[in-house]
């Protein structure tokens, strides 16, 4: 179904976005803003979103939905997303896409949407109290992405089935009226995108919701912190092999040759070929001296960012501005696809 992407009418463009629920990660930054700063570079036309009109589906404190808002705006940037390179946004100041959400409520299907394994994963066995919206959002998803046409869109493997969602609603909103209006969108999943797990427990996702601070490292960390981290990182007591097929029962190890590879931009046979052989006293202070290199820098100038909101805010309201000059056609057209009077 790529042939839609190819055609000459959709400008290259790339749409990803973050929810701003609080606390950016070394998950957040290894599994996804490292490959938005990179995609910059390319071919493409990027944006990329606060997606705070998602992160209500559960309730947020007002006032840390705010801060929150602006640190993942903060970590964007510290992390080098640039506000003139890329169309930066939090969601809910461009209308366009709740508007073109509400339009894609009544093309996706209901069954569709019950099959949406991440609906089930976080309503449990709560389905009857969660909120529509937790319900409904992968339409809103779909809005965000083709209200800016965008051709591909980098996802982690938990969003694939919201992307394949997304592709569905397209294809059958093109079919239903008769146009080829909206782009089959592509799903941009690199390599081994690095799934970054828990420093308390290799077998676990590393996650803003772990009661323990020491299971990850926030970017907003200091050197101190970051290394005092990984010091304390679990391990096991045997030395690193020097192949990645000798870290498959050892998910700790596994996790933390993973991290050094990824902030190295090496592969894991390649930093094994290096440290092979090596115990966790010698190579944990490397991985330390490597994250506060790669990561103090970030929060350095996040906390910076921080100290003057009112910065963050003119940057998002011009990257607003920007981002209207794309959605307001895209949904005008739409509007006179379906037969709305204008």
């Amino acid at each position: 179904m790529s042939e839609n992407t190819t055609t000459p009418q959709f400008t290259p463009r790339v749409f990803s976005g973050i929810q701003p629920s609080g606390g950016l990660t070394l998950g957040n930054y290894l599994g996804a803003i490292k490959r938005f700063v990179s995609m910059q570079e390319e071919d493409f036309q990027t944006v990329y979103c606060m997606v705070d009109l998602h992160a209500i589906t559960v309730w947020q404190d007002p006032e840390k939905l705010r801060h929150n808002t602006r640190e993942l705006a903060a970590g964007f940037i510290a992390s080098g997303i640039s506000p003139e390179k890329s169309i930066l946004i939090n969601q809910s100041q461009v209308p366009e896409h709740a508007q073109l959400g509400w339009i894609f409520n009544c093309v996706a299907r209901m069954g569709w949407m019950g099959r949406m394994t991440q609906f089930k994963d976080k309503a449990g066995k709560n389905t009857e109290k969660v909120s529509l919206g937790l319900f409904g959002y992968p339409a809103l998803m779909a809005a965000d992405i083709l209200i800016y046409h965008a051709t591909h869109v980098p996802v982690g493997e938990d969003q694939k089935q919201h992307l394949e969602l997304t592709r569905d609603i397209a294809a059958k909103f093109n079919h239903d009226y008769g146009v080829d209006f909206f782009p089959i969108t592509e799903p941009v999943i690199e390599g081994a995108a690095t799934r970054v797990m828990s420093l308390r427990d290799g077998s676990k996702k590393m996650s803003k919701s772990d009661p323990s601070d020491a299971s990850r490292i926030n970017m907003t960390d200091d050197a101190d912190a970051i290394a005092k981290k990984i010091r304390k990182a679990k391990t096991d007591p045997d030395a690193l092999p020097s192949e990645a097929v000798g870290l498959e029962d050892r998910p700790e190890a596994r996790n933390l040759v993973n991290i050094y590879a990824a902030l190295n931009e090496q592969t894991v046979d390649q930093v094994l070929a290096d440290v092979g052989g090596q115990q966790f006293g010698t190579f944990k202070p490397q991985l330390a001296e490597l994250a506060v290199a790669k990561l103090a820098p970030i929060s350095t100038e996040m906390a910076r960012l921080m100290s003057d909101p009112a910065e963050i805010d003119r940057i998002l309201a011009k990257g607003a501005t920007q981002a209207r000059e794309i959605t307001t056609p895209i949904l005008e057209r739409t509007y006179e696809i379906i037969g709305m009077v204008r």
